[in-house]
């Protein structure tokens, strides 16, 4: 075993990605999330980037390009500028960027995680929430920053995720705690996240109505005279609304296959995600169209490369005569000499995940667990 274990240390393997050269990856790319949009653009999240494109979807072009992930984009009320949450400099804060581009402003310094949630309406501030005065790490609260001075201030809602500002700046929707249904389908415990309309002036707070088996409310998004949030209250997370004058609650979208995972709008149309692809929703005829939306970019992950290391190495087994031995090592099963030899891969699938191999007993056979 000591010659196998030297063989393993210098062991090498090129791999690749067959997506690469995908030309419906291309023309019709999949994986875009946490959608932004304003009168002219959208923005979007694709590989851990920001991507503003035109609001058809024609000519994405990439914003940033940090090791740094970046989320929650939203567009100023102007849409010339976006705030996003940026994990730069070793930490996670608010960041501002023109929509043309350029390099990122930092708005906030605290050591702990500040994420964007929406623009004042007047565009002079950015609202966040953080935990940097919450005594447990459960419960976020809301702040605002003053994009010129920096000047911070912490709001009177004692604590919150999601948030969103009604156009006049006299409420925020909110949700007290954040999202705790990502891992179970149709959760109804004890934490199930509801949307509560906070009234700036008089600190009243009344609640977007449930149904009596109870719902997940979530991302409300205060645009015109209506909140628009996701709910799973009939099943999937559909697109809904809520009409606070005659507190109305209108489901608009009726997907059954993906959830909508998230949303952002303006006051003509709701941008969202679902199934990977982003689609808006038209306030006027209630119609949904989904975009088409192509990145051609140079993506690392993409690029076929070397990969070395033993610590790629999990289930290994060796063959009846012990000359062989063989080994998934990053998805592909492999086999390699006991003493002198060369290093057979014998799946070279990169479109495929290959594990657990094991040998027959007179040797002639391998059988292996495969995603193919």
């Amino acid at each position: 075993m000591k010659n196998f274990h030297s063989f393993f240390t210098g062991l090498v393997l090129l791999i690749g990605n067959s997506l690469s050269v995908d030309a419906q990856n291309i023309t019709d790319t999949r994986l875009l999330w946490q959608p932004a949009i304003s009168n002219d653009h959208i923005a979007f999240i694709y590989a851990e980037d920001l991507w503003v494109a035109n609001r058809d979807g024609s000519y994405p072009q990439r914003i940033t390009v940090s090791e740094g992930l970046e989320s929650n984009p939203v567009f100023s009320p102007d849409g010339k500028t976006i705030a996003f949450t940026g994990q730069y400099d070793g930490n996670t804060d608010v960041f501002i960027v023109p929509v043309t581009g350029g390099v990122p402003k930092r708005l906030t310094w605290h050591p702990g995680a500040d994420l964007v949630r929406d623009f004042s309406p007047d565009g002079k501030k950015i609202l966040f929430a953080s935990q940097r005065n919450s005594f447990t790490n459960r419960y976020y609260q809301l702040f605002t920053v003053d994009i010129a001075s920096g000047a911070e201030e912490q709001l009177p809602i004692p604590n919150a995720f999601w948030a969103s500002y009604s156009p006049d700046g006299n409420s925020i929707a909110y949700t007290p705690i954040p999202d705790r249904f990502e891992q179970w389908k149709n959760y109804r415990g004890g934490t199930m996240s509801r949307i509560w309309l906070y009234n700036i002036k008089d600190h009243n707070v009344t609640q977007i109505p449930k149904p009596t088996a109870g719902s997940n409310d979530s991302k409300p998004v205060w645009k015109g005279n209506k909140v628009y949030f996701r709910s799973d209250r009939n099943g999937e997370f559909n697109l809904y609304s809520y009409d606070p004058d005659s507190k109305a609650v209108k489901q608009l979208t009726k997907f059954t296959d993906y959830p909508i995972s998230s949303l952002e709008g303006t006051g003509d149309g709701i941008i969202f995600s679902q199934g990977g692809y982003l689609n808006i929703y038209n306030v006027g005829n209630e119609n949904t169209a989904k975009l088409k939306i192509g990145v051609a970019a140079d993506l690392l992950d993409q690029r076929a490369r070397f990969v070395k290391g033993d610590q790629y190495i999990r289930t290994i087994d060796i063959s009846p005569s012990g000359s062989r031995v063989v080994l998934d090592y990053r998805g592909d099963i492999m086999t390699l000499p006991s003493q002198k030899g060369d290093a057979f891969n014998l799946t070279n699938s990169p479109g495929a995940h290959e594990k657990e191999p094991a040998w027959s007993p007179n040797g002639k056979s391998i059988a292996y667990f495969s995603d193919a």
